[in-house]
């Protein structure tokens, strides 16, 4: 997944650039009244209107016990100095002696919220003193505006629960409703992804249904039994429209590909599909199999897979 990891490097190296030149300032000033408590909760308060997303600011001894208050935009809770921060991921982990640091994106315990806590060192002419820490909430903070997904999809395999791994051949494949009408369904898939605006169809083989998203109202799905997604009237309940633009799955590979389908779903009596979706937006097959396990590959990967790849050999 080297576009999220890219992403989160790329967010995390903007929030650091806006964040450290104003963390170095109030270390400064902390440090001429380091062991002034009552100053140093005032310079922490003013710091505030300087950084006017952070939630909470505060000063740590290089023990990790605090030195000040916990300096808030609503209140002070002048309670909390003393507390033994050691245990904190920024202060055990990795501990700026020197300069700055951005923690990881960690959930706060109070309000179960994603955070992220800019640290920066306090330092004098003759010894380091602490830290300045500051907190804040992931939503507050300004971020790229970045489209977030790969420009190479590749093949992904996910493990399942191993309780169903365990016992897969003690099960077989149970014939479905569905599985007696597979035919009927992929000709009505066809159409509707074709035909009918359907970006992201999903067959569940073993429950007989299917699950639908539109382009028209991407934010929903729809989810048909069997006897609905096997009549061919349910093709009026969904206006014609173009096959979309954005799509990277030519219209002539979406009925091969649920025709795949049908062969992995009967190829084997233990170890069978349970479920196959078929996004023609992103591109990709998602498949779940009786193991548990689940597979995210391209279609045209997909396509070019024989039955070996599943099942082994013959």
């Amino acid at each position: 997944m080297t576009w999220l990891h890219e992403t989160i490097k790329a967010q995390r190296a903007m929030l650091a650039a806006r964040l450290e030149l104003p963390m170095s300032g109030l270390a400064a000033e902390c440090a001429k009244s380091w062991s002034d408590r009552q100053r140093l909760d005032e310079i922490l308060r003013a710091a505030l209107t300087d950084m006017p997303v952070c939630q909470l600011i505060y000063a740590i001894g290089t023990h990790g016990k605090q030195v000040s208050s916990n300096v808030g935009r609503e209140a002070i809770d002048r309670n909390k100095y003393g507390q033994n921060l050691a245990h904190r991921p920024y202060l055990s982990n990795a501990i700026p002696y020197k300069g700055f640091l951005l923690s990881d994106v960690y959930i706060s315990p109070p309000d179960q919220r994603s955070c992220v806590t800019a640290v920066q060192a306090v330092a004098n002419e003759a010894s380091m003193l602490g830290f300045v820490a500051a907190d804040f909430y992931l939503r507050d903070l300004p971020q790229l505006e970045r489209r977030t997904g790969s420009t190479a999809p590749s093949w992904r395999q996910i493990k399942g629960d191993p309780a169903i791994r365990n016992t897969i051949f003690q099960q077989a494949r149970a014939h479905s409703a569905m599985d007696e009408r597979l035919d009927d369904v992929i000709a009505i898939m066809d159409e509707l992804i074709c035909e009918r605006g359907v970006f992201h169809g999903k067959l569940h083989f073993s429950s007989s249904r299917a699950t639908l998203w539109l382009t028209d109202d991407p934010f929903r799905y729809r989810v048909h039994v069997l006897n609905e997604i096997i009549d061919p009237s349910i093709c009026l309940a969904y206006p014609n429209r173009p096959y979309a633009e954005q799509t990277v799955v030519p219209p002539n590979l979406i009925r091969p590909v649920f025709e795949r389908f049908k062969t992995l779903r009967n190829a084997d009596a233990n170890i069978y599909l349970r479920s196959g979706s078929l996004n023609v937006i992103n591109g990709m097959i998602g498949l779940t199999f009786s193991c548990d396990g689940s597979h995210y590959m391209p279609v045209q990967e997909f396509l070019n897979k024989d039955d070996g790849f599943w099942f082994g050999p013959a």
